[in-house]
């Protein structure tokens, strides 16, 4: 069990640690990042009730509807609410790259207890790619999200606040549901998979250093 336990929350706090280090303006309170990636482990169990009610009681089984809405959609939808409510709104999200920060905090709890899940049912034999796919894809859909929150949260016209935080939802949708189609779109599932996990790292880092620039560009334009 310790073994199983070490295999499943290892990959997201490594992944935590990672992207919270990256913070080089003003990291954000530990205690805030604690918290939201409490929230994301909090988030499995309604999350997992609203899917089972989805198949077994609405008869919802179509794969493809299951790959794109009970997972994609339900899944970045709840991640989204929770980062929106506990974070956005708060005090200490104070700079661009905070968005990132919570959002990945949040989708890396909630990673982590679907990843335990996973491996006791399934054994440890997957633990490894488990940590390569699903773990960090969670990370990176949000990488996605918080970087497009961070924009929205500082910025000034209304109506561009309001397409950055619509694309801070689709966006992450959008990329989790690809990813999970690619698995059933072909046996060779592994030669797509890896060129996109690939792309989602090098414009995951990007976003890193964007958020970064515009925190840095906002922050000069505020009143001291």
């Amino acid at each position: 069990m310790i073994a199983l336990v070490g295999a499943a929350i290892a990959p997201g706090i490594a992944l935590l640690c990672y992207f919270y280090l990256r913070d080089n303006l003003q990291p954000e309170p530990i205690s805030m990042v604690i918290r939201s990636f409490l929230f994301g482990i909090l988030l499995v169990f309604p999350i997992m009730m609203l899917q089972y009610i989805m198949q077994t009681e609405w008869n919802w089984t179509a794969v493809w509807f299951q790959s794109v809405v009970s997972s994609a959609l339900v899944e970045e939808l709840f991640k989204w609410l929770v980062v929106y409510q506990t974070a956005y709104k708060h005090v200490e999200f104070d700079e661009p790259y905070d968005g990132i920060v919570y959002a990945v905090a949040i989708s890396l709890g909630f990673a982590t207890l679907e990843n335990f899940f996973y491996l006791w049912i399934n054994g440890m034999n997957i633990a490894f790619w488990r940590a390569l796919l699903p773990v960090s894809g969670h990370a990176l859909f949000g990488i996605w999200m918080g970087y497009y929150l961070g924009k929205g949260k500082f910025t000034e016209e209304t109506g561009l606040k309001n397409r950055r935080l619509l694309l801070s939802l689709l966006v992450p949708v959008s990329l989790h549901a690809v990813y999970n189609l690619i698995f059933l779109s072909t046996e060779h599932w592994f030669w797509m998979i890896l060129p996109f996990m690939l792309l989602l790292w090098w414009f995951g880092l990007k976003n890193i250093e964007r958020a970064h620039q515009f925190g840095s560009k906002t922050s000069r334009n505020r009143p001291h």
